[in-house]
C-alpha cells in the first residue's frame, strides 16, 4: 500500500542586503576599509565622489545611486555574462616568502654526506615533525609508514641514526622526542662547567623532580646548596623548550595591529562617543554607464539593452552595499552607545569597582537588536577611552552577589584574587582554601572550584608549582 504525506516546511530567507549587512558588522574598521576599496575596483559603475577644484562646467556630470530607477523590463539571463576574450589570462596574486622551519632542515640536511636511502629517511623524518620541532611519533610507526607509503625498508636503528643527524641542526633541541630530552641536546652543547654538570644530573636523573619542583629532595639527593641549585635551575630555565619557534614560518600569521573602531572622549563632565576612522566614500554612478542607462531607456537597439543590463547588475549590487555600510554604521554605533550608557560610571573614571555586571542580552533589550545582532559588533572591536584601548568584549561579564548583597561583576572578583597572588609569599604560595578564605574576608564568598576555575582562565598554576627558590 502507497502512503502519502504531506510535509510543510518553513524557511526564512536572507535578502542580499541583509547578508552583506551581516559580513560588515564582523569587520573591523581596518578589514572594513579594504572592503570598501575592493568595492571600488570591482565595480566599474562605482566612482569615488572626491571634491576637485575644476571649474563646475568642467567637472563629468555624474548620477547618484538614489536617481537610479530600476528597469524590470530586462531579462535575468541578460544579466549573466559567460563568454571571455581568448586574449584573456589568468590573473594570480604574487608573494614573497621567507624561510620556513623545514626548508631550514631539508638545506641543513643536503650539507651532510649520506645515501640516497639515508637522505630518504632522514626526509621523512624532518616532515614528521611538529611546528615546535618535536618528534612525538614512535619509531616503529615511522618505520612502518616509510614501508607502506614511501616504499623504504628500513629499520629502527637506521631512523634512530638518522635522528641523532637531525638533533645536531640548527636549531639546538630540534628533534627531540620529549621536553626532557629536548632540554638536554641544548645543555649539553655549553661550555662544561659545574653549573652546567649539575643542570645536566638534574635534567638527567631529578626531571620529574625539577617539573614537581621538588627543590628540597634535589638539594638532598645531590648534597647541593641552595646557591648551587639556584645556579644550575637558572641555567635550565635559559634553554628553549620549542625550538622550532625560533625560525620564522612563513605561513604564521603576522600579528594584527589594533586600530580602534571607536573613540570615547570625556569632557566638561559629558562622555562624547565617535566613529573617526568611519569614512564612507559618497559613492556615484560613472558618467559614462550614466549615459547608457539614459540611451538605453530611448533605444530599442539590443547592444545598448545589453549593456545597460549589465549596468542595472552592477547598480544593485553598489545599492546593497551603500546600504549595508550605513546600517552597520547605525548599528555599531547604537551598540556602543548603549554599553557606554550602560557602564557610565565607569567609563568616566575606570575603575574596574565601577564596572557593572553586562551580558549581550542587557545591551540587545536597550538596542532593540538581536543577540546574535550585539555578539558581532562586539567580536574584533575596540574602543579607544582616555584610560586607554579596551576590545569590547572587556566589558561584558558575569554577575555574582557579594557578602552585603550587592551584585558585583565577576571580573571585580578576578582582580581581588589576582592581587593576592602576586602579594603572596613565593616560599609558601597561596593554596585555592587559603584564597577562599582570603576572598571571604574581602567580602567575596565564593567556592574553591570558581577559584580553580578563575585560576585556569589566567594560566596560573596551583600553589606548588608557582613555588619559587628565592
Amino acid at each position: 500500500m502507497l502512503k502519502q504525506g504531506l510535509e510543510l516546511k518553513q524557511q526564512q530567507k536572507l535578502s542580499p542586503l541583509q547578508i552583506q549587512t551581516i559580513k560588515l558588522i564582523e569587520l573591523p574598521v581596518q578589514e572594513l576599509e579594504q572592503r570598501i576599496r575592493k568595492e571600488l575596483e570591482e565595480n566599474p559603475v562605482l566612482d569615488e565622489d572626491i571634491s576637485s577644484d575644476k571649474e563646475e562646467d568642467e567637472a563629468p556630470r555624474e548620477v547618484s545611486l538614489s536617481e537610479y530607477k530600476e528597469d524590470d523590463s530586462i531579462p535575468s539571463y541578460r544579466l549573466r555574462s559567460d563568454n571571455y576574450s581568448k586574449d584573456e589570462r589568468p590573473q594570480y596574486n604574487t608573494f614573497s616568502v621567507k624561510e620556513s622551519f623545514t626548508q631550514s632542515l631539508q638545506e641543513q640536511l643536503g650539507y651532510r654526506s649520506l645515501t640516497e636511502h639515508q637522505y630518504t629517511v632522514a626526509s621523512f623524518l624532518i616532515g614528521s615533525l611538529d611546528d615546535d620541532g618535536y618528534l612525538r611519533r614512535s619509531i616503529d610507526s615511522i618505520v612502518d609508514d616509510l614501508s607502506f607509503r614511501a616504499n623504504v625498508e628500513t629499520t629502527e636503528e637506521e631512523v634512530m641514526e638518522m635522528l641523532k643527524v637531525i638533533q645536531e641542526f640548527e636549531p639546538a633541541g630540534v628533534g627531540a622526542r620529549d621536553l626532557r630530552e629536548c632540554l638536554l641536546l641544548q645543555i649539553r652543547l655549553c661550555k662544561k662547567t659545574p653549573v652546567v654538570e649539575n643542570a645536566v644530573k638534574i635534567l638527567t636523573n631529578y626531571f620529574n623532580e625539577f617539573t614537581s619542583k621538588h627543590f628540597q629532595k634535589i638539594m638532598t639527593r645531590m648534597n647541593l646548596t641552595e646557591e648551587e641549585l639556584k645556579a644550575a635551575i637558572a641555567k635550565i630555565l635559559k634553554l628553549n623548550p620549542s625550538p622550532g619557534g625560533q625560525i620564522d614560518d612563513s605561513y604564521t600569521d603576522q600579528a594584527q595591529q589594533i586600530v580602534p573602531d571607536f573613540v570615547l572622549e570625556y569632557k566638561d563632565g559629558e562622555l562624547q562617543l565617535s566613529m573617526p576612522r568611519f569614512s564612507v566614500p559618497e559613492l556615484r554612478v560613472n558618467r559614462k554607464y550614466a549615459d547608457i542607462l539614459m540611451e538605453a531607456a530611448n533605444t530599442s537597439e539590443r547592444d545598448k539593452k545589453e549593456a545597460a543590463a549589465f549596468v542595472k547588475k552592477k547598480l544593485d549590487s553598489a545599492k546593497w552595499f551603500v546600504e549595508a555600510i550605513k546600517q552597520r554604521h547605525n548599528t555599531l554605533s547604537s551598540t556602543m552607545q548603549a554599553i557606554v550608557d550602560y557602564q557610565r560610571d565607569y567609563f568616566i573614571d575606570g575603575d574596574e569597582a565601577n564596572l557593572k555586571p553586562m551580558v549581550l542580552k542587557d545591551i540587545a533589550e536597550k538596542t532593540g537588536f538581536d543577540i546574535s545582532t550585539i555578539s558581532r559588533v562586539v567580536n574584533s572591536k575596540y574602543i579607544e577611552t582616555h584610560f586607554g584601548i579596551y576590545s569590547l568584549k572587556y566589558f561584558f561579564s558575569e554577575k555574582m552577589t557579594n557578602a552585603e548583597g550587592d551584585e558585583i561583576s565577576t571580573r571585580e572578583i578576578k582582580k581581588v584574587m589576582l592581587e593576592l597572588i602576586e602579594n603572596e609569599d613565593k616560599l609558601n604560595p597561596l593554596t585555592d582554601d587559603q584564597l577562599v578564605d582570603l576572598m571571604a574576608q574581602h567580602g567575596y564568598p565564593i567556592a574553591r572550584r570558581t577559584i580553580a576555575k578563575y585560576r585556569d582562565q589566567f594560566g596560573i598554576p596551583v600553589a606548588r608549582m608557582r613555588k619559587r627558590l628565592l
